[in-house]
């Protein structure tokens, strides 16, 4: 009897999805999203709200998106991520379908149906393509582990009352005592 044959998606499978639904997709093979909590978006409104009124009132030459926004990690289309937070210093990356190729900066808010993509799959995957700093702020542990992939170093663990500052803006500061939730 033969085995039954892998089914082997591809990004016009994901482009297919019914309305609503949404996946990413890592070397044929679809990962289903849940939808955020209440509390996944509270983070994930203050925290781009942070990062673009810095990048606003600085004159900042960088753009900053939030999901659902796409990012093509690899030109072969095998790649395709919705970071809660994605920051793009390279204009020539962003075009009508998203991002071409690694962001500088990632930021993942952890929820129980991601903390093995988030924790594992995407840190390796990030870390392949050039992505240069990836934040993993967990709302359940109350704390942000932030890895500096393009020095490699170790991830620096934060609690929800740190200030922290990115590698990418040497002057902002990013007050997690001051989140509400």
């Amino acid at each position: 009897m033969p085995l039954p044959q892998k089914t082997y998606y591809t990004i016009d499978d994901i482009y297919a999805l019914p309305e609503g639904q949404r996946a990413e997709l890592i070397d044929g093979e679809l990962y289903m999203m849940a939808p955020p909590s209440t509390r996944h978006q509270i983070i994930s409104g203050w925290l781009f709200n942070q990062i673009y009124n810095f990048i606003q009132n600085n004159q900042g030459k960088c753009s900053v998106f939030n999901a659902p926004f796409a990012v093509y990690l690899t030109a072969d289309d095998e790649k395709y991520f919705e970071p809660d937070i994605a920051v793009i210093c390279d204009p020539d990356k962003i075009d009508d379908k998203g991002c071409q190729g690694a962001p500088d900066w990632i930021i993942e808010i952890v929820s129980p149906a991601s903390r093995t993509m988030d924790y594992y799959i995407k840190l390796s995957e990030y870390k392949k393509a050039g992505v240069k700093e990836y934040w993993i702020v967990d709302p359940t542990k109350k704390f942000i582990m932030v890895y500096n992939l393009r020095d490699e170093e170790p991830p620096i663990i934060y609690p929800f009352s740190a200030k922290i500052t990115p590698l990418l803006y040497q002057n902002l500061e990013i007050d997690f005592s001051k989140l509400n939730i």
